[in-house]
């Protein structure tokens, strides 16, 4: 095995990746949703389309650790188009992949096929050596598909770009000087630092108004986000299910019981979110 190859394959060892099924539709039935890429792109610093040169096979005793029913293979892929990473890369990308044997054992042919890989640079490696962040951050490049992660990535640079959300700090409620009237507050804390609120506010015979704003100050213009946009996906797929009670304490049990009546209006209208891998 030549030189290069063994050192990288030394340095990918724990750091393998398997191609999905989805990864190989077509454009027409991308079963990609947001959250998927949102998902990807996030842990990811270099996001590249590619198109493979080499997919080099890895003998199975230089592979231990690939999992049962996978092919390791060392791909060497050209760069097509950079479409996230600060610093550039190169025009020759390398890096490991585990890929699905199909039912009769053999392993899928990926030569002079486009993809977008999501990677991050290999520690004290080369600029050419990329690590996949997943198990599945090699995906079918599709134009549609390219435009919608330049989309995110986007969102993500941001200077206002929303932050992942650690935790819901506190919660409360008042009630308004009308019975059936009255404002719920939920505030959350981030990975950044920078908070994050929402207000739910109720007027009698008035269906449930709630927005989200973004900093220290609750902004009256604030509204609830759209859907499939990064602020949505930051509420929508990492809000817990219910309101922790910590975050009630010291709040009557009647106000308490609004306070969560009012938060699973917000559930209820950002809607879940679907994905279709685990992130």
């Amino acid at each position: 095995m030549r030189p290069l190859l063994m050192f990288v394959l030394t340095l990918f060892s724990t750091q393998i990746a398997v191609i999905p099924a989805f990864s190989q539709v077509m454009e027409q039935s991308d079963p990609l949703q947001y959250a998927d890429i949102a998902d990807l792109s996030a842990e990811a610093p270099i996001i590249i389309h590619v198109t493979v040169k080499e997919a080099i096979k890895v003998d199975p005793e230089r592979a231990p650790n690939a999992p049962a029913g996978t092919q390791r293979f060392y791909i060497i892929a050209s760069t097509n188009a950079l479409i996230r990473g600060q610093g550039g890369v190169g025009e020759t990308i390398r890096y490991i992949i585990d890929l699905p044997l199909d039912a009769r054992g053999r392993a899928p042919k990926i030569k002079k096929q486009s993809f977008i890989i999501f990677a991050r640079r290999t520690p004290g490696g080369s600029s050419d050596n990329v690590q996949l962040v997943a198990r599945d951050a090699q995906v079918s490049w599709t134009p549609s598909r390219e435009q919608r992660v330049r989309s995110l990535v986007r969102e993500l640079v941001a200077n206002d770009a929303p932050p992942a959300i650690s935790r819901i700090a506190s919660a409360f409620h008042v009630p308004g000087t009308v019975i059936g009237e009255g404002e719920t507050q939920i505030f959350l804390e981030t990975e950044t630092g920078s908070p994050i609120s929402i207000t739910v506010l109720t007027r009698d015979g008035q269906r449930k108004f709630w927005a989200v704003s973004l900093g220290e100050i609750v902004d009256d213009a604030a509204r609830a986000p759209i859907r499939n946009s990064l602020l949505w996906y930051r509420l929508a797929c990492f809000l817990p299910p219910q309101l922790p009670a910590s975050a009630l304490a010291g709040d009557t049990p009647a106000n308490a019981r609004q306070a969560r009546s009012d938060y699973q209006t917000v559930l209820d209208d950002l809607g879940g979110c679907p994905r279709s891998r685990r992130p």
